[in-house]
């Protein structure tokens, strides 16, 4: 099939490609998927030839999600402070939702790879594009992968002793050699396999968690008693330590608390974290490109309402194992004492991060304990897999595509492989950073970045779908205003520091006294007055422009006529870049077994193809079978009484 901008559909190829044998072990399916996945395509690499099934998209999305942060940060916040953290997760059950059901349905008829790409083509230019690809990759940098670093080596450190550098290294080039080959198939058959070795071996050491405590009812009576020793010796008195720095919270048990004197506000938890999970959840380049491998819009949804069943399992499996923690293990998990800390975790601030890795190394015999240590390699890896993946798309498809416009579709898929390798590379760099930056709250310190960077991305996504009068320097400016009154609260906590509840931070109650998630609230709105009112200034867009972009079109039949991005410095650029890269080796199959070797690892064989625009090899319908549609739909009405009831039963 021919398109019109003259390349070859290999939409045949796949169809008559090779078939995943009915009875192969789940384990294989990474293997197979790089096989039956036609990886030399855009589509096929990127997007796992937008074939998947509701299943491996739900638990994908669920796996790309939870990883060894969750385990590390959940547990800990919840050892530190009770439930209330695992509103985090349980809001994600109504925002995965929006996603299915009123974000996916325009980014499939827009027929894009990736969200700047979107914004590409709902605003003409180049300029937003190139800011959030920028911004999306520092993020991933600075927080995911640092994450993900971090409570890694916090894990391999409590359970096994092993060099951090050596184990960190070879979990990444693990990592790094089926995320390079596979494409996002094997990413996704990958995640759904090991979200049944995360959540089985989760459940395994609930159960021990809970034995140990004497059940669901005994971490209730313990939890309010679980103090240090250290409390009854004379350290306390000098250095002037508050009861309350190592009292568990009265409202430990409380989902929902105070609007002002609550460590995580009812407000601020249901309406300013809504806000930074729409970010996340609607617009983030690693959750919504499993959506768009879907096979069709009703396998999306069934997959979104998977993932939001399976959400509901971190307050069970990570939250209220991290209070068990601290009741069994008080000295350590729940230590006061600098002195103490340093000892026992290497940082002064707390050692609450350490309440998962310690219910592992002391309750599980040897055997589960190996069980439990591939658990956490397997969420480190699925994250770090998934975030790598993602990111390769981003820089090949929205910065490196417009540095060189002319490059053909294998040039591309060698430079996100890449990429990759950079990616690591910068990994393996940062590490020593995030030792020398741990905190005692690192599930806070996610969401505390997040809500000084995310909001203007929500506002300026939300708005380019549902209002269709905003336009290019509405949301331009409101991107560029939103990120200087989040770089006004970030920039002063980071040089004063967050302090602790011994040491305060001395940043100035103006600017640093603000909750993050009120601010985050405070960030979108000003944002969305920014971007609607200068879009309100400016010429709206025709609508001939915005056909299948924005929400309220999506059904259109009419043609679409793209904006054009125009000349300028960007294509200079391209044309620039190209004098300094040699001409592409002749096509051809490459000569000798090594050669046929890399150029099946890098997906080099067959003819060379001329890459569209970065876009898709076919355009998904969003129509769906009524009576499907009907079941996908009941199954949410279901899912959210029930979330809405856990609310209830926790607030």
């Amino acid at each position: 099939r021919i398109s019109e901008a003259g390349w070859v559909s290999l939409e045949l190829v796949e169809k008559c490609s090779i078939q995943p044998l009915e009875n192969a072990l789940l384990p294989l399916l990474p293997l197979q998927s790089m096989c039956r996945t036609n990886r030399s395509t855009i589509g096929g690499y990127f997007l796992a030839g937008r074939n998947m099934v509701w299943w491996p998209v739900g638990a994908s999305l669920f796996a790309s999600n939870i990883g060894s942060g969750h385990f590390v940060g959940l547990a800990g916040t919840g050892a530190a402070n009770g439930l209330a953290v695992a509103g985090f997760e349980w809001n994600a059950l109504f925002v995965v939702l929006l996603l299915g059901w009123l974000f996916v349905p325009v980014y499939l008829t827009a027929g894009v790879i990736t969200m700047p790409q979107y914004l590409k083509k709902r605003f003409g230019g180049r300029r937003i594009r190139i800011y959030l690809s920028v911004l999306s990759l520092f993020l991933y940098i600075f927080t995911k992968i640092s994450v993900d670093m971090f409570s890694g080596a916090v894990f391999i450190q409590q359970a096994l002793g092993w060099d951090i550098y050596i184990a960190v290294i070879a979990l990444l080039i693990i990592t790094t050699i089926y995320t390079v080959t596979g494409g996002l198939a094997a990413l996704m058959y990958t995640d759904t396999v090991q979200t049944f070795v995360i959540i089985g071996g989760a459940f395994v050491l609930m159960g021990f968690a809970f034995h140990e405590v004497g059940g669901y009812q005994g971490l209730f009576d313990k939890y309010l008693e679980a103090l240090p020793s250290s409390t009854l010796s004379p350290a306390p008195a000098l250095y002037n330590i508050s009861a309350t720095c190592y009292q568990p919270r009265p409202d430990a048990f409380h989902l929902l608390r105070d609007p002002l004197t609550g460590d995580l506000p009812w407000p601020a938890l249901i309406f300013g974290l809504t806000i930074i999970s729409t970010w996340y959840w609607c617009s983030d380049q690693v959750i919504v490109q499993r959506c768009l491998a879907g096979k069709s819009l009703t396998h999306v949804k069934a997959g979104c309402i998977l993932c939001g069943y399976l959400k509901l399992l971190p307050m069970f499996l990570m939250v209220m194992p991290g209070m068990i923690s601290r009741i069994l293990y008080p000295d350590e998990v729940a230590c006061v004492v600098p002195e103490d800390c340093k000892r026992i975790c290497g940082t002064e601030v707390g050692c609450s991060n350490i309440a998962y890795p310690k219910l592992v190394v002391t309750l599980m015999p040897a055997g589960l304990r190996g069980l439990m240590l591939a658990v956490m390699l397997a969420a480190l890896m699925s994250s770090l897999a998934s975030i790598f993946n993602s990111s390769s798309t981003l820089f090949t498809m929205d910065i490196y595509n417009r540095l060189r416009p002319q490059a053909r579709s294998k040039e591309l898929l060698i430079v996100g492989r890449v990429w990759i390798l950079c990616m690591v590379a910068i990994s393996i760099a940062w590490i020593p950073v995030v030792q020398a930056a741990q905190s005692g709250q690192l599930f806070d310190y996610i969401q505390s970045i997040a809500s000084y960077l995310a909001p203007p991305i929500a506002a300026v996504f939300f708005l380019a779908l549902f209002f269709k009068r905003v336009n290019e320097p509405g949301a331009f400016w409101g991107l560029i205003g939103g990120l200087l009154m989040g770089l006004a609260r970030l920039l002063p906590e980071f040089a004063y520091g967050t302090g602790s509840c011994i040491f305060p931070s001395a940043c100035p109650r103006l600017i640093c006294g603000v909750h993050y998630l009120y601010f985050a609230i405070i960030l979108f709105l000003a944002s969305v007055v920014l971007v609607v009112g200068v879009s309100l200034c400016t010429p709206p867009i025709p609508d001939k422009h915005l056909h299948r972009l924005v929400f309220s079109l999506r059904h259109s039949k009419e043609e679409r006529v793209d904006r054009a991005a125009g000349t300028g410095l960007g294509a200079r650029q391209g044309a620039l870049f190209t004098l300094f890269l040699p001409p592409g080796p002749p096509a051809g199959q490459p000569q000798g077994s090594v050669g046929r070797c890399m150029a099946w690892l890098c997906s080099l064989g067959g003819a060379p193809q001329r890459a569209p625009e970065p876009g898709v090899e076919r355009l998904p319908d969003i129509t769906e079978h009524p009576t499907w549609s009907r079941v996908v739909n009941l199954n949410a009405i279901a899912m959210m009484a029930l979330a809405l009831f856990l609310w209830g039963y926790y607030a």
